[in-house]
Parts: C-alpha cells; structure tokens; sequence
C-alpha cells in the first residue's frame, strides 16, 4: 500500500528542524485518539473522511490507524481529492490506496450513499479546515453527517484547530435563499468554530435536515485555546490545496477569496495565490497607496505587477492568463492583528473604484451573492458604500451568531 508518510516525505524533510526544535502547544483529536490506541474505532467497521492534512507527528493517520490493526474499511475524500493535489473545482473519480476503495465527494456524489455506508458501524472525520465558510471541506463534513444519519450509524469527529482563532468572527451570515455548496450553513464567512464545534452547531442548529437524531461524538484537542492563530499550536502547516500552501495563505484567504467571484485577479497563476490582487486597468501604486490609507491591521501593501500563467496542480486556466496585470502584493505585517474578511472587502473595493466604468459593469460574476453569502456585498459596493459601512452591516447578524453559538464551544479563552 502507498503510504501518507512517503508520499510527503520531502515536505516532512523540511520540517524536522521545526519540529525538533520545540513539541507542539497542541494534540489533535487523531493524536489523541491514537495516543488512546482508537479505542473509539476498536472491533467496528467504519469508514473514513479524509485527505492529506490529517498527520499526526510527521505521519498520516491512515498509517497510525493500519498499525494499530484498526483500518478503515472505505475512504471518502473531498475537494482536491484524497491527495489534495487536484485543483479545485475539478471533479474527482473513485480510486483505491491499495486494498481500500476511495470513493470521492467531489464527483459523481457529494454526500455518502445508502450503499457506500453499508454494514458500516460509524463514519469518521478528519480535515483540515481553514476557517472560512466558502472552503468546501466543511460542506463536505455536513453532507457526510447528513449520510451517517440516514445510515443510521454515528458520526466521530476528529478535532483540529481553527487556524483563524476562535476568536475572530466576520462577514456576513449567510441569508436563507443562498445555500449552496460553497456556502451550505447560516453561518459568518469566518466562523470562528473548530470543526468539532461547528458539527455541534449544525447538529443543534438543525442546519440541515435529518440531523436530530444523529449520535455525534467529538474527539477534543487537548491544548488549543480560542485566542490561538496557527503559529501558537507549534503544529507544522499541511497545504490544505494547492492553492493554499501555507498560513499566510489561508490567513489572507477568508477575505481575498471574495474576488474568485468577480473580473479581478485573485493571484491564481501566480506562485502568490490570495497575496496578490488586481486587474490589467488598475495602477497598482495608486492601489496600494488607497489601501495603506486605511491602516488596516497587521498587513500593508506594495505595487505590483503580475502575469498569471498556467501552472498545472494549480491553476491551468488564471483569469488574465500571460497578460500584465496591474494590483498589489499583500504582506502580511502583524498575523495575530490581521482581520482576514475585513481586507478582502477592503481589496475588492478598492480595485472595484479604480475601474473604468465600462468593467464596472462586469466586476461581479454570478457567483458572488453564493459566495458572500448576501446580496449585500454587490449592492454596497455599487452604492459606493465605503468598506467601514460595509463592515457595519453585518456586526449585529455577527453579535447574534456568537450568541447562538456559545453552547456548541468545546474549548475556552
């Protein structure tokens, strides 16, 4: 069987100064279910939600789990496919890793069959998530628990940090009328919720239909405190996709992501994803000296001058591929101060002002009301409202969701 641990070998090279050097602040809930010999799993036949991200100590948890005798009779992966190689959006086909079937969730079916999960005894979960609710992981997790219970079987979450924090809540609360894959709960684009926390919540919130009587058990952390951003687990970061490489990435993501749905460049088919942003028309110093005007917290901004090209694993087909486009570089200054959604609205309004008038009209693409989760974003930015305003739209919806969620925190501070 081709293992986890060889396939990431030279990533993991690179890693063992870090980790040597100091053990990690924080045991995930697949190290704490190893370290516990996966009592939970012991004796069942279960199937497993996975990908590359889930390592524990410089190996996969796949491979902990076949050592220990206690391997998963079926693997289901997501978005990026079990390897998280594939770029998104591409549809991935059912596979194996050796003598176990991996059946994909990003394909012909994106929720578990009846038949996929017969004569299983409980379906696990383990990904690393990002943090913003547009990530399509979490709404893979929501439609695995939706199968697990028409199947009758529970469902066990392996628990990982929220690299955002628990903290940091933002952005629009996804209205009613506009759930899709991208944006499948009512919930902020940056939640603020692990993974373990937010299955509580869509479990208790009845999110989705068919949850209530679903057996959820969530394997807790043991280290992880709310005010944690990535860099104080001390864990190594996994590229959770191709475009996400590392934190800064994911960091800026939560935000720049929003420009996916528009004209503007987003940085895919640059090395940069999500680090830079703009479009052929825009003057990327005057960009730059408009969004440093704002003092925004913890990042600041430099001309720049791209040519997106395809690079394939990561972007075959960039918006503005081989032509110079004019934006900025996003760097990242203070990560523990940075407010991730509130830059992306500051970008995307900002490249949205310094458009002619003619690419005004074609800035948004269809998918920005699934993306933001609001009609807002669009109407605001065609009012020109500023970003504070913007900003201010959503801070009681936010208030309201921090409330509701309080019950569902399993970790505190």
């Amino acid at each position: 069987m081709l293992r986890f641990n060889r396939l990431l070998l030279p990533l993991l090279i690179l890693l063992l100064p870090a980790l040597a050097s100091h053990a990690a602040a924080v045991k995930t809930g697949a190290q704490v279910a190893a370290e516990d010999g996966f009592s939970v799993l012991k004796g069942k036949k279960f199937g497993l939600v996975t990908n590359a991200t889930a390592m524990v100590e410089g190996r996969h948890l796949l491979d902990l789990m076949i050592a220990s005798g206690t391997s998963p009779s079926v693997i289901f992966g997501p978005e990026h496919g079990l390897r998280g190689k594939a770029e998104d959006g591409v549809r991935i086909a059912d596979a194996a890793e050796g003598d176990i079937p991996v059946l994909s969730l990003y394909g012909d079916r994106k929720k578990p069959r009846p038949e996929d999960l017969a004569g299983l005894d409980l379906l696990v979960f383990d990904i690393q998530d990002i943090g913003a609710r547009f990530y399509t992981f979490i709404s893979t997790m929501g439609l695995a628990m939706q199968g697990a219970a028409e199947a009758g079987i529970p469902f066990v979450v392996l628990d990982r940090p929220n690299p955002l924090g628990g903290n940091y809540v933002s952005g629009f609360v996804r209205e009613s009328g506009l759930s899709s894959f991208t944006s499948l709960f009512p919930v902020p684009i940056a939640h603020g919720l692990t993974v373990g926390e937010l299955a509580r919540m869509v479990k208790g919130e009845s999110m989705l239909p068919g949850l209530d009587r679903l057996e959820l058990t969530v394997v807790r952390m043991e280290g992880w405190r709310r005010s944690m951003r990535w860099p104080e687990t001390g864990l190594p970061w996994v590229p959770t996709s191709p475009n996400i490489p590392d934190y800064e990435t994911s960091l800026l993501y939560a935000g720049v992501g929003l420009l996916e749905a528009t004209s503007a460049s987003e940085g895919r088919g640059t090395r940069e994803p999500f680090k830079l942003a703009g479009a052929p028309s825009v003057n990327g110093a005057k960009l730059s000296e408009n969004l440093n005007a704002r003092a925004l917290p913890g990042v600041r901004f430099e001309p720049a001058t791209f040519s997106p090209t395809a690079i394939p694993g990561m972007s075959s087909n960039p918006k503005f591929k081989d032509l110079p486009v004019g934006g900025v570089r996003i760097e990242i200054t203070d990560q523990s101060v940075l407010l991730p959604v509130e830059t992306g609205v500051s970008v995307m309004a900002a490249i949205y002002e310094s458009l002619p008038e003619a690419e005004k009209k074609s800035f948004f693409r269809k998918g920005i009301d699934l993306m933001a989760g609001t009609t807002l974003l669009q109407s605001s930015l065609e009012l020109q409202l500023s970003p504070d305003e913007i900003q201010h739209l959503w801070r009681a919806e936010v208030e309201a969701f921090r409330k509701s969620r309080e019950r569902y925190l399993i970790y505190s501070r």
